[in-house]
């Protein structure tokens, strides 16, 4: 039951996102036109669980939602660079911390019936602080917290983004699994 792309145009385009109109059919059904949100670049998180100091998060705001919550560091996967590349240099930039090897956690599609776009996570157990952050704009503070206080705070909605969600039970369940086995 695959659908039919007969063609796609593009209503807006920009180096962030793009807007299609793609032509489609529903087999043994209609055929009509459905948006797509085409993502130029794919996006990378980095958990960082210190079994001492907890898991580095951004206290930041996020104007589209005009809402204040903790987020993992994470951003854009540029040209030329592999998303474990692009994990470790968003965790060095937003943070001032150097994440130790990371390893892949997961690779999902947040929004898969009307976007192309790709979040592409990593974990790690250790950083070492090199200094400031290199883009002090990205969050308000920086801090270690730890999982009863995680678990706390996206009960009280504070962990709203996908992104960190997924990023933070996917780590955590793969924490419970190695610590009960």
């Amino acid at each position: 039951m695959k659908w039919i792309v007969h063609g796609e145009r593009m209503i807006y385009e920009s180096d962030w996102v793009n807007l299609a109109l793609t032509d489609i059919e529903i087999p043994d059904g209609p055929r009509f036109e459905h948006h797509v949100v085409r993502m130029p670049a794919e996006a990378a998180g980095t958990v960082i669980d210190d079994p001492v100091r907890g898991v580095l998060l951004l206290w930041r705001h996020r104007f589209a939602t005009d809402t204040w919550g903790w987020e993992v560091p994470a951003g854009r996967v540029d040209a030329g660079e592999t998303p474990i590349e692009a994990a470790a240099r968003e965790v060095l930039e937003e943070t001032g911390w150097r994440p130790g090897e990371l390893s892949s956690i997961g690779r999902y599609f947040p929004y898969n019936g009307t976007s192309d776009g790709v979040f592409n996570l990593f974990g790690t157990t250790s950083a070492t602080s090199v200094g400031e952050p290199s883009d002090p704009s990205e969050s308000e503070r920086i801090e270690w917290v730890s999982w009863p206080k995680i678990r706390a705070e996206i009960a009280a909605g504070r962990i709203g983004d996908g992104l960190s969600l997924t990023a933070l039970l996917w780590a955590h369940m793969n924490r419970e699994l190695t610590t009960t086995t």
